[in-house]
């Protein structure tokens, strides 16, 4: 009896392209389609406890997963959106095996040897790409709960850097942390109104 061959399906998705501070990440998942996994959607519509559950599920039961960031001085010298797509190209680059395709939640490409499709609220519609917005949404929310041990007056452990009315007063008593994107508006201006 002949073995069947499988379309490996690599979903790709980032996660922090809003915050004000915190590397952005991305997450590649081929799923394994002999096991299903329940409950698959866009991170943002999932509640944190229900992001940890399947985060596990995916980790466990996949045929392969990747995590990988750019860096908040790569947000700044690249922008969000190039930084974004460099981090997709090294999670789905660090995979152990080529997947047949790869498919991207949105309408950019990272520059990648694969054929790729982009797909406009992908997060909503492929679970493979579900899938990857949990991995990269649990994997930045973790990295802001561990900047918050080195900055705790900013309240990322809350916000996790996006522009909250309290992440703004926090920084106009505080400063600019090293974490924070010098190149978004917002800290932006608030460098402009330091300058002597």
């Amino acid at each position: 009896m002949p073995i069947e061959k499988h379309t490996w399906i690599c979903g790709v998705d980032e996660a922090g392209r809003g915050p004000l501070a915190g590397p952005v990440f991305a997450a590649c998942v081929v799923l394994n389609p002999d096991y299903r996994i329940e409950g698959l959607a866009d991170s943002k519509k999932l509640s944190e406890k229900i992001r940890t559950k399947l985060e596990i599920a995916i980790k466990t039961h996949s045929i392969a997963w990747a995590i990988a960031s750019a860096s908040v001085d790569e947000i700044d010298q690249l922008n969000i959106l190039q930084a974004s797509l460099l981090a997709m190209k090294r999670a789905v680059e660090s995979l152990t095996f080529t997947p047949d395709q790869v498919l991207v939640d949105g309408n950019h490409r990272p520059y990648l040897n694969f054929p790729i499709q982009t797909i406009i609220r992908g997060d909503s519609l492929i679970p493979e790409i579900s899938a990857a917005s949990i991995l990269a949404k649990t994997a930045r929310d973790a990295e802001m709960m561990r900047l918050h041990q080195d900055f705790p007056h900013y309240g990322f452990d809350r916000h996790k850097g996006y522009p909250t009315a309290a992440h703004i007063i926090a920084l106009q008593k505080h400063g600019i942390s090293s974490e924070h994107r010098r190149s978004f508006a917002p800290v932006k201006k608030l460098i402009m109104q330091y300058r002597p």
